[in-house]
């Protein structure tokens, strides 16, 4: 309960209808605290929700808002005005598109920059001010590896991705001495529904049933940022992404987009 104590009594987490959102939210029920799930699809939020409250006896809220929509902060954050929200995991923010960046409309970019960018904003703001009154709570704001460097099919991505890993890391500067654990938790590939669906849609796997190569295991990545939780301000997930890490680290930021455009076309069967 020493961990319900200094985090809760309730966490919100963005992004909890399947994957590292939901095995996040089950953990954190687990450890005794109760759990706000945000995300678009309610029949799925209902699911997991009812799955954490028999298995661990937690309380479940679930907010049905599109991250991506305007005004979706301020609706989270007024269906959240009578809780003490101690802990915050943003880990919504996907791209099921992997598209060149001219080929899907303006306001796609848009979307993802609403969501990956312009909610985390305005959801930190708001809930780690009283945790900075109570000297204690914590936030962890998911990254990705897409955030390294420019690469194709990933333009809004890749850039709304380094935005939010700069982003913990600067809220770490300014809130891990005044109590509150601040984790940017930087993902490569993981084993999640998402990129399941993507791959099999591309070919690159049977059937969505089948695990991705070379993909993290979930439960992996919510032990990695549990672990890692007082550690900040940035944690790698995984021997891969820590690789990538230290190859962008000894080449130019020109070589480093190179490779990743060559990396990004050899994936795709195209080559460059």
């Amino acid at each position: 309960m020493e961990f319900a104590a200094k985090y809760g009594p309730w966490a919100l987490v963005a992004g909890a209808s399947d994957g590292v959102g939901s095995a996040m939210a089950e953990e954190l029920a687990r450890r005794g605290i109760n759990v706000v799930l945000v995300a678009r699809r309610q029949e799925v939020l209902d699911e997991v929700a009812a799955g954490i409250t028999s298995q661990t006896g937690a309380q479940t809220r679930t907010l049905t808002i599109d991250l991506a929509l305007p005004g979706a902060a301020s609706a989270v954050i007024e269906a959240t005005a009578d809780l003490d929200v101690g802990f915050l995991v943003y880990c919504a923010g996907a791209d099921p598109r992997f598209a060149p960046f001219l080929a899907s409309p303006v306001e796609d970019a848009e979307s993802l920059v609403q969501r990956n960018c312009m909610v985390p904003i305005q959801l930190s703001h708001h809930y780690a001010q009283p945790m900075v009154e109570r000297g204690r709570g914590g936030i962890i704001i998911f990254g990705s590896g897409a955030g390294f460097a420019g690469g194709p099919n990933m333009v809004a991505y890749g850039a709304s991705k380094a935005f939010d890993m700069v982003f913990a890391e600067a809220l770490w500067t300014e809130l891990h001495d005044k109590g509150v654990d601040v984790l940017g938790l930087i993902l490569g590939k993981t084993d999640t529904p998402a990129l399941r669906k993507l791959e099999h849609e591309r070919g690159q796997i049977d059937s969505p049933d089948q695990t991705p190569p070379g993909a993290a295991a979930v439960d992996d990545v919510v032990t990695a940022a549990f672990a890692n939780l007082t550690d900040g301000p940035t944690c790698l997930v995984g021997p891969e992404i820590q690789a990538a890490a230290q190859l962008m680290a000894a080449v130019s930021r020109n070589d480093a987009v190179r490779f990743i455009a060559q990396a990004v076309g050899t994936a795709m069967g195209q080559g460059h």
